[in-house]
């Protein structure tokens, strides 16, 4: 009896058959949470670029001494909020889910820095760019946060909401 039991457990140990399927049960999970991680990290940084383009083009409209495409005449603020939401929308992001940037800094102006409270975009100008006061010039500042969420299901990262930060800072022209 003891003979047969070992024959048995041999054969047992030397059989493969259903191997495959216990260890495509066992990665292929880790290989999916993987994947769709890689997916969603990729949202994120898409989301990244588009709303430091966004505070880019913001802050060069809002440096320009005039607006070739508003009517009237638009304070830099006005000019800085309006470019930064029609690059929200290109890029089909919600400019209505903007918020201030946590915490709020005022930079060194140079003269009476604006802020525009009215907006979730936060606007200064002019402010002083530059370490020294010889190697520097007077600017502008465009800073806005956005709002993601993670789908990451069995990870602390699911339905968890992150704010993202875009700012830009571009010299003021005086043409």
């Amino acid at each position: 009896m003891l003979h047969s039991a070992r024959r048995h457990l041999r054969r047992l140990r030397a059989e493969t058959c259903g191997a495959e399927i216990a260890e495509a049960a066992a990665v292929l999970p880790l290989m999916f949470m993987i994947l769709l991680g890689i997916f969603w990290f990729g949202q994120a940084f898409s989301i990244y670029g588009a709303i430091t383009r966004a505070a880019q083009e913001g802050a060069r409209a809002g440096a320009a001494p005039y607006c070739t495409t508003c009517s009237g005449t638009n304070s830099a603020a006005t000019n800085a909020v309006n470019a930064v939401t029609s690059a929200l929308l290109g890029s089909k992001l919600d400019p209505t889910q903007t918020r201030f940037p946590v915490p709020l800094t005022a930079l060194n102006s140079c003269g009476t820095a604006v802020a525009n409270p009215s907006t979730r975009i936060y606007v200064q100008a002019p402010v002083w760019l530059g370490t020294g006061s010889a190697n520097g010039a007077c600017g502008i500042s465009v800073s806005f946060q956005y709002p993601f969420q993670f789908w990451l299901p069995f990870t602390s990262l699911n339905k968890q909401k992150i704010w993202i930060a875009a700012s830009a800072r571009v010299r003021m022209e005086n043409q």
